[in-house]
């Protein structure tokens, strides 16, 4: 088999695939060192480690998505783009930091097939760039699948697991790393220390709008009574049914307002989230790097607006300082979140036996190793069988909340 020497396309239907020889030599270099020879030992048997991870997170998915209605109609109220790991389509991925944090996730994900093939020999023809019409989606180590098979299996797997273990490590840095920033972080004087409800969302021809309240503002109090918590606005609310009740919000930018209108159905027309105060919101953020009982907490987006807020998240990050990074902290760290958050579910999704994945690659040459000695038994059907259960799985885990209501 020859490398590739110039630049080629070739097309699968609506996927381009730019064939380069860009990366090979490096793969070569770096092959060559101890370090290398180490790391391809080390991954041999990883694998099933990321892949039991990948699992569990499944089942707990599944446990939340099917015990928590309110988990469900969040799902739906983002959309099934957010199951994608592009930004502009996925509504949580930021445009800057997701792509950068993608391309080098692809990356450091290839990088690890490609030097790991050259530390066992295997030959690498090209590298490249694959394009959905002219979008990139993804990157490729083109090994091919002859070199693969006169692969001993030993060497196979650490060459399918070297790509989904990169990401998992570069995960982890990325994660130690945010940790640091948010040690470095306090909150500023002069922010109110009381809870406070926030507007999240405001319902067309509610009370809300014709008041004129604005998403983010803070709800100070109705009808003269001081509002503290989600509680205290149904209470009030139901007690003046019928009545001119007087508002007093406070909106993003400080401004205070008070305005009546009439309350005709017990309802502002709002969707309403509690606020902590910033030292609270830190403290628990930094709490979950440590609390294993909390740790998906840190797969929440600084982007998605919900009843937990983010130190980082846009309406958060001004009301800290870092004695270190200065105002730098919120880029910083949400670059750090993209990379730990984008690199994780690459790493367990491709650890998955799925078929094309990496994961479904490994138990395919081990389920194809095992029963060579039984010929009644059909080593690609176990393999493809094993395959179509967890696309199910997946698919269900897409479906689900749109099924159950």
């Amino acid at each position: 088999m020859q490398q590739q020497n110039k630049i080629r396309v070739e097309r699968k239907l609506v996927l381009f695939l730019i064939h380069t020889p860009y990366g090979i030599s490096f793969f070569d270099k770096i092959a060559k060192t101890r370090a290398a020879r180490i790391y391809s030992q080390f991954s041999t048997y990883l694998m099933p480690l990321i892949t039991a991870l990948a699992v569990f997170l499944f089942v707990v998915a599944a446990i939340g998505m099917f015990s928590n209605s309110a988990a469900r109609e969040g799902v739906r109220d983002i959309g099934p783009q957010a199951n994608l790991l592009i930004p502009g389509l996925n509504p949580l991925l930021p445009w800057t930091y997701g792509w950068i944090a993608l391309v080098v996730t692809i990356v450091i994900h290839e990088a690890g097939h490609g030097i790991v093939a050259r530390v066992y020999n295997a030959k690498v023809e090209s590298t490249g760039l694959v394009l959905f019409l002219i979008f990139p989606i993804g990157a490729f180590v083109n090994i091919q699948r002859e070199e693969l098979e006169k692969t001993p299996l030993k060497h196979k797997c650490s060459i399918l697991t070297a790509g989904p273990l990169n990401n998992m490590i570069l995960a982890a840095a990325s994660l130690i790393a945010l940790y640091y920033v948010m040690s470095t972080l306090s909150p500023l004087p002069g922010f109110d220390e009381e809870p406070s409800v926030i507007v999240a969302d405001i319902r067309p021809g509610s009370l809300a709008e014709q008041l004129g309240i604005t998403q983010g503002s803070k709800i100070q109090s109705i009808d003269g009574q001081k509002i503290e918590n989600l509680n205290d606005v149904g209470k009030v609310l139901r007690s003046t049914e019928g009545k001119d009740i007087e508002v007093i919000w406070e909106d993003d930018k400080g401004d205070v307002f008070a305005k009546s209108g009439q309350n005709e159905n017990s309802l502002l027309g709002v969707s309403i989230r509690m606020e902590a105060s910033p030292s609270v919101v830190l403290e628990g953020y930094k709490g979950a790097f440590l609390d294993p009982r909390v740790y998906l907490f840190l797969l929440t987006p600084p982007t998605l607006d919900g009843p937990i807020p983010v130190p980082y998240s846009d309406t958060m990050a001004s009301k800290y300082e870092s004695n270190i990074f200065g105002s730098y902290f919120p880029v910083i760290s949400n670059m750090l979140f993209w990379l730990w958050f984008i690199n994780f579910n690459v790493g367990i999704f491709n650890a998955l036996p799925i078929g094309p994945f990496d994961g479904g690659q490994l138990y395919a040459s081990l389920i194809e190793n095992k029963l060579k000695s039984r010929k009644q038994i059909n080593a690609a059907a176990v393999s493809n069988t094993i395959t179509f259960i967890f696309i199910a799985i997946v698919l269900l885990l897409i479906a689900g909340p749109y099924l159950l209501r």
